[in-house]
């Protein structure tokens, strides 16, 4: 299940946001992925500018999962914010996302990896079940230094110890399969540039590792998708997941 987070981008050339979506439309892996995009809605330089909200409209009408990020003008933390300015935050990213492709979304992510009780509550208030990851491209730095010598070796590491959990019957099965769940930034230009050769990565440490794929291994049906997601989803704060890196340190 592949998710894109902080998007979407606002280049009105070179568009980041805009080449993940022409790849995942045409590859050599398997065409017509659909992926759950987690948006900032009010972003200065994405979701809150005229090119955003047309690339949010876009990613809904080719078939993919809207959902919601932040609706702030920046990377705000969920965490650290006012029980009263979360809850205006979210009112206002669900009303962004029903305006815009005429859906509530279902689905969010907190920014860093960051959240509590409190912010769960104030999620599922909203109709919003939270969504984190198995599998992470570390691909959140934007600018600068972007990219990634170890893409591979990195995904077979986090697949690993995926593996683990698949084994121990600790991950949940969904129209007869097991879901994991990818993330990557659609504001990243050089994942947008090597996206293909991610998707060939995650097919291929998957049959490296004797992890069974589905004829189709990345979903291409948005119900198919949002059952998935929401089966993924973490229920309360007391089962304290694993978070990505040094996120889990930190939050954890």
């Amino acid at each position: 299940m592949l998710t894109f987070d902080d998007g979407p981008a606002a280049a009105s050339s070179g568009n980041s946001t805009m080449r993940i979506l022409e790849t995942l439309a045409q590859n050599g892996q398997q065409r017509g992925i659909k992926a759950v995009f987690f948006t900032q809605t009010r972003a200065w330089h994405g979701g809150g500018t005229d090119v955003g909200r047309a690339l949010i409209r876009r990613e809904h009408d080719d078939g993919h999962l809207v959902a919601l990020h932040s609706a702030t003008t920046f990377h705000s933390n969920h965490r650290f914010m006012s029980s009263q300015a979360l809850d205006e935050s979210m009112q206002d990213g669900v009303a962004d996302l029903l305006a815009i492709t005429g859906v509530p979304p279902s689905l969010v992510r907190p920014p860093f990896w960051a959240y509590n009780a409190d912010t769960l509550l104030t999620y599922h208030a909203y109709g919003l079940q939270m969504l984190l990851t198995d599998l992470n491209a570390n691909d959140g730095k934007i600018y600068g230094i972007n990219w990634s010598w170890h893409k591979r070796a990195n995904m077979l590491k986090h697949l690993a110890e995926t593996r683990v959990r698949w084994a121990a019957g600790h991950m949940p099965e969904v129209d007869g399969a097991t879901p994991v769940v990818v993330t990557f930034h659609d504001v990243n230009t050089y994942t947008a540039r090597h996206l293909e050769e991610y998707l060939a990565i995650l097919v291929d440490v998957a049959r490296e590792l004797d992890v069974p794929l589905a004829a189709r291994p990345f979903y291409d049906s948005r119900e198919e998708l949002e059952r998935a997601a929401l089966a993924s989803t973490v229920a309360d704060a007391a089962s304290r997941p694993q978070l990505p890196g040094f996120w889990n340190w930190l939050w954890q």
